[in-house]
C-alpha cells in the first residue's frame, strides 16, 4: 500500500461544530481520498442537537448518511466504524494511515487522549497514531479555555499531536459560514500536505506557488 493510497481517519467527537467535520469530508471525499471514519457516541446527541436528525449506527447506513450531509453522492471511498468497536482495523498500529483528524474534538475527548485513555474507537485509534509517530491532528471547539483544557492540549502537542483551534481568519474575505468554516479546515489539512480546499491564503498568488 502506497502513502497515496494509504487511508486518512476522521474521528467526530461530541463536540459543538460538526459542520467542521461535515465539510472536512466533503472535501476530501471530492479529492478522492480514502477515510475510515468514526463517530463517537456523544456525536449522535449532537447531531440530534444542533440539526434535530438522528444518525444512524449501522456502518452502511451512516456511509449513506455522511455522504447525503456533505453532498458527494460517490467519490473517495467512506467506511465507518461503530464507536464502540475496539477490534476495528483503525485500532491496530499494523493498519498503516496517513495519520488521524480529529474534528470537531470537545474537551473530554482532548483529555482521555493526553491521558492515553482508550475507552472507545475514536480514543483508541488516536492512541495508536502517536504511540506510532503518525500525525494526529485535533480541532478542538470550546470556548473560554480552562487551565485544565490548555493543559490537555499542552500534553497533546508536547506527544507529537498538532493542534488546530477552530479559528477562522477575515482576511479571506468571507461571505458565508462556509468559508469560515473551510478556513479552518484547510488549515487542519495542511497538517498532512492535503491541499484539497480551494481559500485564498495569505498573499499567495500563481508566481508564488
Amino acid at each position: 500500500m502506497s502513502p497515496i493510497t494509504r487511508p486518512l481517519i476522521i474521528g467526530v467527537s461530541g463536540a459543538s461544530g460538526l459542520i467542521y467535520a461535515v465539510r472536512a469530508l466533503k472535501f476530501l471525499l471530492e479529492a478522492d481520498y480514502a477515510i475510515e471514519l468514526v463517530a463517537s457516541k456523544a456525536s449522535y446527541m449532537v447531531w440530534q442537537a444542533e440539526h434535530t436528525i438522528r444518525m444512524p449506527a449501522e456502518p452502511s447506513l451512516q456511509e449513506t448518511f455522511w455522504r447525503e450531509h456533505c453532498g458527494v453522492e460517490r467519490g473517495g471511498k467512506l467506511t465507518c466504524h461503530p464507536w464502540g468497536d475496539v477490534g476495528a482495523n483503525i485500532a491496530s498500529g499494523s493498519f498503516r494511515t496517513l495519520g488521524m483528524l480529529v474534528i470537531p474534538c470537545s474537551m473530554s475527548t482532548a483529555a482521555k487522549l493526553a491521558a492515553g485513555l482508550s475507552s472507545d474507537l475514536l480514543e483508541r485509534a488516536a492512541d495508536v497514531q502517536l504511540k506510532e509517530g503518525r500525525k494526529l491532528v485535533v480541532v478542538p471547539r470550546e470556548t473560554p479555555f480552562s487551565l485544565i483544557h490548555l493543559k490537555n492540549l499542552t500534553s497533546l502537542a508536547e506527544a507529537g499531536a498538532r493542534i488546530v483551534p477552530a479559528i477562522p481568519a477575515w482576511y479571506h474575505h468571507p461571505k458565508t459560514i462556509e468559508d469560515l468554516v473551510d478556513f479552518v479546515v484547510a488549515r487542519a489539512l495542511d497538517q498532512f500536505d492535503i491541499d484539497c480546499v480551494k481559500v485564498e491564503r495569505w498573499k499567495e498568488t500563481e508566481a508564488e506557488l
